[in-house]
């Protein structure tokens, strides 16, 4: 076995071969580098020359990756996303401006309670605006998103913020009427959560009485329970300062759980990895 230790390609090299990889041509890879055509394939030629192996299958019109190609691919992607992460936390600049967008139950449920935390980690103008303004004012790709779902997004970025448990709440002045609570008024909400159909089906719960009251959105079906008008279908993670409080209690130990939750997400131009970084430990801390 040879003791010669492996002499390694010039990153620009490495550069040219996965940007013809990528893109499909050397043509292609030659306009998104600024370099020629040729350059590209010289480089190509010099790094096939020095891994004694063929990268490409070279046709009139195009290419194509040979087995060897295939398997280093992945692994050059993966380096060149590490480099660009580092390079990025050691030297980048951090972003002066984050813009939210949430829906206003997240924004006065989840957000301002960590308010203080979030400016801290931020460094500098904080924006947050409600979900519907804010998926017309800004780019998706400049925006820090807080969406309910089960993390199909396909943005750089995403985390889970908690686990969606559902349970029946009210408020204390409404549980003095004595009475089991389900033949207490409900309150129904709008919206991609469990409703009382899903209750009802999983617990065994009567369907009636059916819901006079209609919202929505969550904070308001939630004002309403505070004020006593009826029984909601709250999240607990979201309710939990309230539970804690006294201004809502829960009514009986069955919880349903949910498959979806709320996640944050965004785009490598919204934050840098150091800021989501922070940002996901303030996000998360229950």
């Amino acid at each position: 076995m040879s003791s010669q230790l492996f002499k390694m390609p010039p990153l620009e090299w490495v550069r040219a071969f996965e940007a013809a990889a990528r893109c499909g041509s050397f043509t292609a890879a030659a306009a998104e580098t600024g370099l020629t055509q040729s350059a590209i394939s010289q480089r190509i030629g010099h790094l096939e020359r020095l891994l004694g192996t063929k990268l490409f299958y070279r046709g009139a019109r195009s290419i194509e990756l040979t087995v060897e190609g295939e398997a280093w691919l992945p692994h050059i992607r993966v380096a060149f996303g590490n480099l660009r992460q580092s390079s990025e936390a050691l030297f980048g600049p951090i972003r002066g401006r984050m813009i939210f967008s949430a829906s206003q139950s997240m924004i006065n449920l989840w957000l301002l309670p960590r308010l203080k935390r979030l400016q801290k980690i931020m460094g500098g103008q904080l924006s947050v605006q409600s979900l519907v303004l804010g998926s017309h004012d800004a780019p998706t790709d400049d925006v820090i998103g807080i969406r309910y779902g089960a993390g199909a997004w396909p943005h750089v970025y995403k985390m889970q913020l908690f686990k969606e448990q559902i349970a029946p709440l009210a408020s204390p002045v409404l549980a003095e009427n004595g009475g089991h609570w389900a033949e207490w008024p409900r309150i129904a909400c709008a919206g991609p959560r469990p409703n009382w159909t899903d209750w009802s089906r999983r617990f065994g719960t009567p369907t009636t009485p059916v819901p006079n009251v209609r919202f929505d959105t969550f904070l308001s079906a939630l004002g309403a329970a505070k004020a006593g008008a009826g029984v909601v279908l709250g999240s607990l993670p979201l309710c939990a300062e309230d539970i804690a409080a006294g201004r809502l209690i829960r009514l009986g130990e069955d919880i349903l759980e949910h498959h979806e939750s709320y996640w944050a997400i965004a785009g490598s131009d919204a934050i840098t990895r150091s800021q989501w970084d922070a940002l996901i430990e303030v996000l998360t801390d229950n």
